[in-house]
């Protein structure tokens, strides 16, 4: 165990600011600037893994749908056949099948990493001496999450689009109902339900952030929030819970789905990001409160 006494509640970091407050240039603002996080992320190879998975995701699927064998005639017609039908439907596609799990694990992933990887690696207690203010850090962090989570999430549809127009043409989309949107129109919807989902995950991202001020193993931080979102889907499917499934946070996560309509109705995707932002400010403020009076060994 080492020899140096924990910084509880940044008293190695007070010591530091100590003698750092006589130097006029020290400013506590200007501490690890989101540029430089960023670019330091962007240099971590699960990023890099991260976004290229994602990108490769649309041609994968492509590439299946091309050796998968043609259904019978006057067989069913199902999602996979819809997805074929043009470039936009290629795209919802791609979000339903992955909205409800795989970008579940990339947000829980870059939010997860964030304090507990710095942690694990012994190098948490040299940023708090740096100086770095408690509260910056890890806000400083959290918006680069946020930026990468983001771009993630945007990335997979957008290279949907592209490989499915390449692949199936510029069609309109159709709804499994039979509504039909021209392909500029079909293009921003899928682009405004990838921001929803985004929104709708910030909870995850928070949830995540809160298990990693709490553990030192970045894995587990992101095992637990994925573990609680699968929970939380599969409660969702158990009719007999009745209204209490509203309050579950994956409970509107599919809601984007109104936006494939011609007539949007936008209400239950309004309680979906109430819902999810209501539950994200709770789990902030408690991985705030968490590490601001955490021992960091």
């Amino acid at each position: 165990m080492s020899d140096l006494p924990p910084t509880h509640r940044g008293q190695v970091g007070a010591f530091a600011a100590d003698s750092a407050a006589t130097s006029p240039s020290y400013r506590p603002h200007r501490t690890l600037p989101v540029r430089v996080e960023l670019i330091r992320q962007l240099r971590r190879r699960r990023t890099v893994v991260t976004f290229a998975l994602l990108a490769l995701l649309p041609v994968i699927l492509w590439i299946a749908f091309s050796l998968a064998s043609e259904g019978p005639p006057g067989g069913s017609f199902n999602l996979v056949d819809l997805a074929k039908q043009s470039g936009p439907n290629f795209a919802v596609f791609a979000l339903f099948a992955s909205a409800g799990f795989l970008l579940v694990v990339v947000v829980a992933l870059f939010f997860g990493d964030t304090v507990a990887a710095e942690a694990s690696w012994s190098s948490l207690r040299y940023l708090l001496a740096a100086p770095i203010p408690r509260a910056r850090l890890l806000r400083q962090k959290a918006i680069v999450a946020g930026l990468l989570a983001l771009a993630a999430v945007v990335l997979l549809p957008v290279v949907s689009l592209i490989v499915g127009s390449l692949a199936y043409g510029t069609g309109d989309l159709v709804s499994p109902a039979g509504e039909s949107l021209g392909f500029l129109t079909a293009g921003g919807r899928v682009l405004l339900g990838a921001l929803y989902i985004a929104v709708q995950l910030s909870w995850v991202a928070a949830l995540a952030l809160l298990l990693s001020v709490s553990t030192d193993a970045p894995l587990g931080a992101v095992g637990g929030a994925v573990t609680v979102s699968i929970v939380s889907q599969i409660l969702d499917q158990i009719t007999a819970l009745g209204e209490l499934r509203n309050w579950l946070p994956t409970h509107d996560a599919t809601a984007w789905s109104a936006l494939l309509a011609q007539q949007v109705d936008w209400s239950e995707m309004t309680r979906g990001v109430f819902s999810a932002l209501t539950y994200t400010l709770v789990f902030a403020a408690l991985a705030t409160y968490r590490f601001l009076h955490k021992d960091t060994l």
